[in-house]
């Protein structure tokens, strides 16, 4: 009975939680139900307003600005056509995008060669992008030995900040019995194919976490181009944190360069169909430039403050505001901001301190390689697997050894490099080698041999190539092939026999996937040389700005600037220092800018001069008889003197044999940049970078971002003209740097051998009268002792 009244409440239950589950249910199908015809009443109602909302309306809907872009291949790359072989038939092509745009459309334009005795048909190209198929370039048989183009659509969805284009050559030159190695085997793939894109801006965020984006971005491969705003008020202490500000950018930029508009008062605006213009504007309560003139909009600041905004008439444009309340305040924002920039976030930032840094010392800088240790080679890595190569014919390794441009080689016996090298040995000695170079001209070769020395344990503790496969190696780079720049090459070569390609005996022979690398323990010793360079030498400061950045701060440096400079000189200033900075790797914190000469009179410093040379300075008697040659010719238009005129007293009071004597009136843009010994301490230099005109420093600036315009800089003089640079070396040398008396007496001494060799006769002359004195001293002594 019990069992049974159970049942029956069991079952009473299940069926009132059913009635009820059904209940709630019809009730959310009825709220749905609801809510569905509401929402398709609200689009209908939507779907009417925009089809009754007028034209001028729609139109106004603001698109976002695009443009066209196009990088070819020697632009991405190498400047050579590359080519495809049947054992090396991969090509890899990176290219970047900056992170604030995105590619609408994207597109490979590709220029190539196929070799003639290819099949056509079944020898093709197989175009990836980002290791995704694209698409197959079939050649065709009219295409056979003649040069081609062909357009390959590329998946603008896969373009991202980084990018890699791969093109992979399968060719065919027989039906059956193929060799891989054989010659007709080839595709020359053209320096003209080039990467096509349509990028389009994006409305990011104000968030300087971001920084230094969207000012400088690192997969932007153009030259770098940030405006600067200043309040026409400015002084000199604004015009050295404009100076702190534009190296740290030029630190950042490296080889790409970077170039600072300067303007006053107003922002840039961007032009129709231009991409976005981004703005740096350095401010203070008491100096503002005239757009912030509204306080509502653009309060007073309590400290230093770093704000990140919209252009007011473009908001893909972004303006940095950098302000303080006074000079020193805005000074330390412009540190904060190259110091601990990765520590900003959110629109705006207060910055409450800045500790000041520990000095540097003499050849610090970043970029340039130690002189007082060994440094090993995973030190000079710039990006990851630069050590490692592959392949039957292995791209070569190569590393770059920036130097101090004053490091003294002169007569030494070799700088040693210790070389460990690890290789996939071959199953025979054959000729496999080891080729290493400096700067493209062949140094020495190793071979690369095999045995039964297979084991990955003995190929990594093996020391010698006669042992093993893996090599320690230990030879000396002729001191004669180091400069400032160099590159250190390494090619691996291996030796290979296919036997696939005989008549009577077909056989598939499958490439061994050989693989080397250079040990990063491997290093380069440049201890024991000393620092020691005859100047002026103007290459020196155009190739990595020495003298001035023997500190890498230019702690050591004075920026003289005329009392109220042009937008033209202040860019021209601030992009100099930038150059400095990308040659060091390190921004000029500690450079110190002003006009006025009296300032640096008791200050050991090397001056960097702008505009005209100062009144004290020009009274001294080197630079005197150097600006003689030039002052009136630079200075003075539009009646310019030749180099040669001057007083033939002058002349000779300067060492300066006069010749001829010519004067010329002329008109447009004429530049120089002179380098001579400062007055005031003889271990310091001047350099000063002279115009006529307005033209003349845009002549200037378009040098200095001119490589091959800054190789012809040298000597002492150099006169810049729109038909190029011509330089000179005039007045008297002198030295900077520290070596022993012996070695500079030597060095010295080595360029006048007749005077070299009389007073090495002088000298044994001297030591035989003394030897003759002491022997005649002794068998007098002899004499009377007996």
């Amino acid at each position: 009975m019990v069992k049974v009244i159970m049942r029956i409440i069991k079952h009473s239950l299940v069926a009132s939680l059913a009635l009820l589950f059904a209940g709630t249910l019809h009730a959310v199908d009825e709220s749905i139900e609801a809510v569905g015809q509401t929402a398709a009443v609200g689009s209908e109602q939507q779907i009417e307003a925009v089809v009754e909302m007028p034209a001028e309306a729609l139109v106004e809907i603001e698109q976002p600005p695009g443009w066209p872009r196009a990088q070819s291949f020697a632009l991405l790359g190498d400047d050579r056509d590359r080519m495809l072989l049947g054992v090396r038939n991969t090509e890899e092509v990176n290219f970047a995008l900056r992170r604030d745009r995105i590619a609408k459309e994207a597109g490979l334009n590709l220029n190539y060669t196929p070799s003639p005795s290819l099949l056509p048909g079944l020898s093709h190209l197989r175009v990836y992008l980002n290791d995704v198929l694209m698409d197959t370039v079939v050649i065709a048989e009219e295409n056979l030995g003649r040069s081609t183009q062909q357009h390959v659509a590329l998946d603008p969805k896969l373009v991202t900040d980084f990018n890699q284009v791969r093109i992979e050559f399968v060719g065919h030159y027989a039906d059956v019995c193929e060799d891989p190695g054989h010659s007709s085997l080839w595709l020359s793939l053209g320096k003209k194919s080039r990467v096509e894109l349509y990028e389009q801006a994006l409305d990011m965020r104000n968030d300087l976490a971001f920084f230094p984006q969207p000012f400088f971005d690192e997969g932007d491969r153009d030259r770098v181009r940030v405006n600067l705003v200043l309040p026409t008020d400015f002084n000199t202490d604004n015009l050295q944190s404009a100076a702190v500000l534009a190296s740290y950018f030029g630190s950042l930029s490296g080889w790409r360069g970077a170039e600072f508009p300067v303007l006053f008062e107003h922002l840039p605006v961007r032009g129709e169909g231009e991409k976005p213009i981004h703005s740096l504007v350095l401010a203070t309560n008491q100096r503002r430039p005239a757009f912030m003139s509204d306080p509502e909009v653009f309060p007073p600041v309590s400290g230093a403050d770093v704000q990140l905004i919209d252009h007011p008439e473009d908001r893909y444009s972004k303006v940095l505001l950098i302000q303080g309340q006074d000079d020193a305040e805005l000074a330390m924002a412009v540190r904060a901001l190259a110091l601990g920039g990765k520590l900003l976030r959110g629109e705006r930032a207060e910055i409450r301190d800045v500790q000041p840094l520990l000095p540097r010392q003499p050849y610090d800088a970043p970029n340039w390689m130690p002189t007082d240790r060994p440094v090993r080679f995973a030190e000079l890595v710039q990006y990851p697997g630069q050590l490692q190569t592959r392949g039957l014919i292995p791209d070569p390794i190569e590393l770059e050894i920036n130097l101090p441009p004053d490091l003294f080689v002169w007569r030494n016996q070799g700088i040693p490099v210790q070389t460990r090298y690890r290789y996939t040995a071959p199953t025979a000695n054959d000729e496999s080698r080891l080729n290493i170079s400096i700067n493209g001209e062949f140094i020495m070769g190793l071979p690369l041999t095999g045995g039964q020395h297979n084991n990955l344990e003995q190929l990594r503790l093996a020391v010698t190539s006669e042992e093993t496969a893996s090599s320690r190696d230990q030879m000396l780079v002729p001191a004669l092939k180091i400069g400032a720049r160099n590159t250190l090459r390494y090619d691996f070569s291996f030796a290979t026999t296919f036997g696939s390609a005989q008549p009577d005996h077909c056989q598939t022979t499958l490439m061994v996937d050989s693989r080397a690398l250079i040990d990063g323990e491997s290093t380069i010793d440049f201890t024991g040389y000393h620092h020691f360079i005859a100047m002026p030498d103007l290459s020196a400061f155009a190739r990595s700005g020495f003298p001035f950045s023997r500190m890498a701060d230019l702690s050591e440096t004075r920026v003289l600037m005329p009392e109220n400079p042009s937008g033209t000189q202040i860019s021209l200033m601030l992009e100099t220092l930038a150059g400095i900075s990308a040659q060091t790797g390190y921004p000029a914190f500690q450079v110190s800018v002003g006009h006025d000469v009296q300032d640096v009179q008791q200050q050991n410093v090397d001056w960097l001069v702008f505009g005209s040379l100062p009144e004290g300075v020009e009274q001294a008697a080197e630079i005197n008889a150097l600006l003689q040659q030039t002052s009136d010719w630079l200075l003075q238009p539009p009646v310019r003197k030749a180099v040669l005129e001057q007083a033939p007293a002058r002349l000779e009071q300067a060492n300066f044999p006069a010749e001829n004597r010519v004067e010329v009136s002329a008109q447009g843009p004429l530049a120089a940049i002179i380098g001579t010994q400062s007055p005031l301490a003889k271990q310091r230099s001047i350099v000063a970078l002279l115009a006529s005109d307005e033209e003349g420093y845009r002549l200037l600036r378009e040098t200095l971002s001119d490589s091959g315009a800054l190789g012809a800089v040298q000597g002492s003089v150099s006169l810049i003209r729109t038909s190029g640079v011509d330089s000179h070396l005039v007045g008297e040398q002198y030295y900077v740097g520290h070596l022993p008396w012996w070695l500079k007496l030597w060095y010295l001494l080595s360029a006048h051998p007749l005077l070299l060799a009389a007073l090495a006769a002088l000298c044994t002359l001297l030591v035989a009268i003394l030897l003759w004195k002491a022997l005649r001293w002794a068998a007098h002594r002899r004499v009377q002792e007996h």
